[in-house]
């Protein structure tokens, strides 16, 4: 095979896929803010809707649908490194061709897009669902195998589309010869795989308990034994910074790997954000009810027994569902030892930061609800 040269570009050009969403939006805040590891030339942003982070002449916003493969293909053009977050975030409520023609399917078209413009670098960002068979995970590190069976196509999308990140490390670009100069060969790879992300303006946790603190019955899933791993947003983006400068540095150790991300002790997951609420100025009443599993699941399935005898005549997502039981009342304990290891994540933003920022946006928010009366 003949080798061709490859320039490293010390201000590469990114595509993040997402970079609308609640993860991206952060990563967008990383990359662009000032003394970054990573300080990129171009940042061309990829969703269905435009991005509404910070004016920086360095960002370039593409309109289109991840499922659109000509779209995404374009985008790949031109680019040094790809960050690939977009996902739609299930718990089991959504048609399954759609989840899946969206993670998996749109998870093909990047690889394939990184291939045919010769990208150099990709970062995605899985999930802890990828490992999860519906069954307690305690103190587990990244060697642990995937699960014969996944409890729903959430689960299932972001593992194949995983599998696929991972084994297209070290395979060979399909790239023209006008590009030669500027592109590699050969991908580079790697995974990050986030607990449940908090912070500010999380559309999945914090709304949906706030909102049953603002209708005056607030109640949790099971018994409050169960812990799980949290991690705040800006700290997830943070990884994906110091992931991205590894896969720049050459950093052999982190090719084709995945990682767990989390940046504190585990905790229930309904007493983690209980407090956030309190912070942010909510009373929770009544102060101690808690649904047990068994019944909670038998009302996860009834609700998910409504929205599909509805759907011929209208189409919505329950907001409780079997799966969302499932995990609330599960444990999943995990480390990053092996992030900080092989690419120094340490987290940016303390628990305590983190604490305030989210306590902050939430008491603002609630300052311009409109008042009963």
């Amino acid at each position: 095979m003949t080798s061709h040269p490859v320039t490293v570009n010390p201000n590469p050009r990114i595509l993040l896929t997402g970079g609308s969403g609640f993860l991206g939006k952060a990563i967008v805040r990383e990359l662009l803010a000032p003394g970054s590891p990573v300080q990129p030339s171009l940042l061309r942003i990829f969703d269905l809707k435009p991005c509404s982070g910070p004016a920086d002449d360095r960002i370039e916003m593409v309109t289109a649908d991840i499922r659109d493969a000509a779209a995404v293909s374009e985008a790949c053009r031109g680019i040094d490194m790809v960050i690939h977050s977009a996902a739609l975030v299930d718990w089991g409520t959504r048609p399954e061709p759609e989840v899946l023609a969206i993670n998996f399917g749109g998870t093909e078209n990047v690889v394939k897009g990184c291939r045919q413009h010769g990208v150099r670098h990709l970062v995605y960002t899985s999930s802890l669902d990828a490992i999860f068979g519906g069954k307690s995970l305690v103190n587990i590190d990244e060697s642990i195998p995937y699960p014969a069976k996944h409890p729903n196509m959430y689960c299932r999308s972001k593992y194949l589309s995983e599998k696929l990140i991972l084994e297209a490390n070290g395979s060979e670009n399909n790239i023209t010869p006008g590009n030669l100069q500027t592109a590699s060969r050969f991908l580079a790879t790697c995974v990050l795989r986030p607990s449940d992300i908090y912070g500010e303006e999380d559309p999945y946790h914090i709304d949906s308990l706030i909102n049953m603190a603002r209708g005056g019955f607030y109640v949790r899933l099971g018994n409050g034994s169960s812990k799980s791993q949290h991690v705040y947003v800006g700290n997830m983006a943070w990884a994906h910074i110091l992931a991205a400068k590894a896969l720049i540095d050459e950093n052999p150790a982190i090719r084709g790997q995945a990682y767990f991300i989390t940046d504190g002790p585990a905790a229930n997951f309904f007493r983690f954000f209980d407090r956030i609420v309190e912070g942010a100025g909510y009373r929770i009443r009544p102060e101690n009810i808690w649904i047990p599993r068994r019944i909670a699941y038998a009302m996860g399935f009834i609700s998910e027994g409504i929205a599909l005898l509805a759907r011929p005549f209208v189409k919505y997502a329950p907001k409780f569902s079997r799966f969302a039981v499932i995990y609330t009342c599960s444990d999943f304990t995990f480390s990053s030892a092996k992030a900080l290891k092989d690419f120094a994540f340490v987290p940016k933003y303390s628990a305590e930061e983190a604490y305030r920022r989210t306590v902050d946006y939430y008491s603002r928010a609630r300052t311009h609800e409109p008042t009963n009366g």
